[in-house]
């Protein structure tokens, strides 16, 4: 049955929808703020990044650190030096005996003191024994932030072998205080460095898992590939170093390419480094650099020389005035230490210069006009530590 309507309804219907479009408008939000963190397990440590989203694609993002803050540079102006190899242990939690070889290589460069070459091959060991320990976690957890949890327990068992190769050698199994001015507390334990050998084989193995796992898996490849595009010129300008750096095809690497008393330049050993700049390449190179430093271990421990570990130093370490600038090539990127002494027993001031700090300043460039899911994806590929950040 036909219905009449009346110009006079047909007005009031219009007038309706008009009414309701005006309210919808008016309800129309401009984007909406969301803090990931400050506690979220992507960060290894305490971040919070305030993101500004446009349904669920990120228009800016802020990095805001501090959270961990403890002060490392001013602690080491009422330290003495000995004393500060157990505080910068814990900057880098996860490659602490890394953090310690530079410091004290600008305190022995300062008192013009040079380790025996014993102590400088056992100091090379541990350090690439730390990146090894460090980047397997990486590696591993990467894939949970992805959703998949088997690489995860793969990473913990294997690196459990390396953390005790560390443990047995320094006493420390993540904060070793085992560097001294001039040299090292001791010498290796008896059958250390025939055990070294059998856990850079499952090492090597784990990853080769760790490939087959991840390297080829679709859904892996379709969240990290594309995702988070550094490109080379913008890594420089903001500082990035290590792996995020030479995963953007910039061919740096401090163990090859600046003199060190470190016998870096004795090893045969591969810089890596990928054109693509995004989130799968980063993962790529830090995989490649663990088999580079197990093979760089396997060198140095065929060819570590006799004699003793520690040369002759005065029982109080007193630094002659003066500056010095020492950096290394550690798991996260650069790191280096500007020492400035005044003649104490602890320096008078001290820069400490990490890796992480750069990594994170990163993102509100690389997060901006990716989704949501993409950010912890992005947020892990980076890799770092907090108290590496809040010195």
């Amino acid at each position: 049955m036909a219905v009449n309507v009346t110009d006079r309804q047909r007005s009031a219907y219009i007038a309706a929808q008009a009414a309701d479009a005006r309210v919808n408008v008016e309800l129309e939000a401009e984007g909406m703020t969301l803090n990931i963190g400050p506690q979220h397990p992507a960060t290894h440590g305490t971040l919070r990044i305030v993101v500004r989203l446009d349904g669920e694609q990120v228009l800016w993002a802020e990095p805001v650190a501090g959270y961990m803050h403890r002060g490392y540079e001013k602690l080491t102006e009422v330290r003495t030096y000995p004393q500060i190899t157990t505080l910068v242990n814990r900057i880098d939690w996860l490659g602490s005996f890394c953090n310690e070889v530079p410091f004290i290589l600008a305190a022995e460069k300062l008192m013009d003191v040079e380790a025996p070459p014993r102590a400088q091959w056992i100091r090379c060991i541990l350090f690439e024994l730390g990146r090894i320990a460090n980047l397997i976690l990486f590696l591993g957890d990467m894939g949970v932030q992805l959703g998949a949890l088997t690489p995860v327990f793969f990473a913990f068992r294997d690196r459990e072998h390396v953390l005790n190769l560390i443990e047995s050698a320094t006493g420390g199994r993540f904060h070793p205080n085992f560097d001294r001015i001039g040299g090292l507390k001791e010498d290796f334990p008896k059958g250390w460095i025939d055990e070294t050998k059998g856990v850079l084989k499952k090492v090597v193995g784990f990853c080769d898992e760790i490939e087959t796992l991840l390297m080829g898996n679709e859904i892996f490849e379709r969240r990290t590939r594309g995702i988070g595009v550094i490109p080379p010129h913008v890594a420089m300008e903001y500082g990035l170093s290590g792996a995020n750096a030479r995963a953007s095809g910039i061919d740096f690497d401090l163990r090859r390419d600046e003199a060190s008393p470190l016998p870096w330049d004795k090893c045969d050993f591969k810089v890596w480094t990928h054109p693509d700049g995004d989130s799968f390449a980063r993962y790529w190179v830090r995989l490649q650099e663990v088999r580079e430093s197990a093979k760089i271990v396997r060198q140095l421990l065929e060819g570590i020389p006799s004699g003793a570990i520690q040369a002759k130093v005065p029982r109080i370490i007193k630094v002659p005035a003066g500056e010095a600038w020492v950096h290394t090539e550690n798991p996260l990127g650069e790191m280096g230490y500007y020492v400035v002494s005044q003649g104490g027993l602890g320096p008078f001031r001290c820069k400490i210069r990490t890796p992480s700090f750069s990594n994170v300043s990163i993102t509100p460039w690389l997060l901006r006009g990716v989704f949501v899911p993409d950010v912890i994806t992005i947020l892990a590929s980076l890799y770092f530590i907090l108290g590496d950040i809040d010195r």
